[in-house]
């Protein structure tokens, strides 16, 4: 069987920023809620989608805010977006979708956690991480961890994640640490680029590794000088961000893998929660979505 684990603090971004705006008669906005919702009945429209789960980030905040004050927070963060969240969380509940709220991990932490349990059970195929994050891209193994683009309807396997960043899984934490991530507030180690820092890492792995002293380099790379004199100085800051770019596996998950299993959805839940977002077609899509797999099966 495969496990479809489902970022949906990004899937709620996408949804905002791709639908026009629609609010109820009480002014609450629901066009991106009600663009989700579409967007998962597809997904479990296709047969091999048995088992699922959906993370959010419940607050934007996390354990990492306490490590580093530049890691992204919630401002800025369009309010009519914002207080949808409950509302995507309440959704996904309601379709009888496996849901994961963090408040001290990130969604991305409970992705990882789950994809690395689940990865090790026999029983399992595979586990696809829908989400284009590229820190989830360390999370990749083989082709029996991927990454798949829902939008583009790409799949990254790990020679693809070599592909894409130059290094593989395992050193994708100590390449975002010498880049940074402006998304996430990690600013990087001063000229260090994309290049620069696949080049290095394709041959040392890890920041560790790396030689203060660039003539002990065994890769050449286009200014090494200033690039080993800049990691040097910079060593306590380039270990921290590569601690807050490292996904946690530990997250407290209670959930064994059959309760991942999609049993269809909670009828009554999602009848009110379809009434309140003015979304009449959302319960009966979810009844014969789930009625096609039953006469499938």
């Amino acid at each position: 069987m495969k496990v479809h684990l489902i970022d949906g603090t990004y899937e709620l971004f996408r949804a905002f920023f791709g639908v026009p705006a629609r609010e109820m008669p009480d002014a609450v906005e629901v066009a991106a809620t009600r663009a989700l919702g579409r967007s998962l009945l597809y997904l479990l429209s296709d047969p091999t989608v048995t088992h699922l789960a959906v993370a959010y980030d419940h607050v934007i905040e996390s354990f990492r805010n306490d490590l580093f004050a530049g890691y992204k927070t919630g401002e800025g963060i369009d309010p009519t977006l914002y207080a949808q969240f409950p509302l995507a969380e309440e959704l996904t509940r309601a379709l009888g979708i496996v849901t994961w709220p963090m408040v001290e991990f990130e969604a991305d932490d409970a992705l990882a956690a789950f994809a690395a349990r689940a990865a090790a059970l026999p029983e399992v195929t595979q586990v696809v991480i829908c989400s284009p994050d590229k820190d989830l891209a360390q999370c990749v193994e083989g082709s029996r961890v991927v990454l798949l683009d829902r939008m583009r309807q790409k799949t990254t396997d790990e020679p693809g994640v070599h592909e894409k960043f130059g290094v593989g899984p395992a050193s994708i934490p100590d390449w975002l640490a010498l880049v940074g991530d402006t998304a996430d507030g990690i600013p990087g180690i001063p000229r260090w680029g994309a290049k620069s820092a696949a080049a290095v890492l394709a041959e040392y792995k890890h920041l560790e590794h790396i030689p203060d002293d660039p003539n002990a380099w065994s890769v050449k790379v286009r200014g090494a000088q200033a690039l080993a004199s800049s990691l040097a100085g910079a060593r306590p800051a380039a270990e921290l961000y590569r601690k807050l770019a490292r996904l946690r596996v530990d997250v407290p998950l209670t959930e064994e893998l059959e309760d991942l299993r999609w049993r269809g959805p909670d009828v009554s839940l999602l009848g009110d929660f379809a009434q309140r977002i003015g979304d009449k077609r959302l319960l009966e899509s979810a009844r014969s979505t789930f009625a096609a797999r039953t006469r499938d099966t």
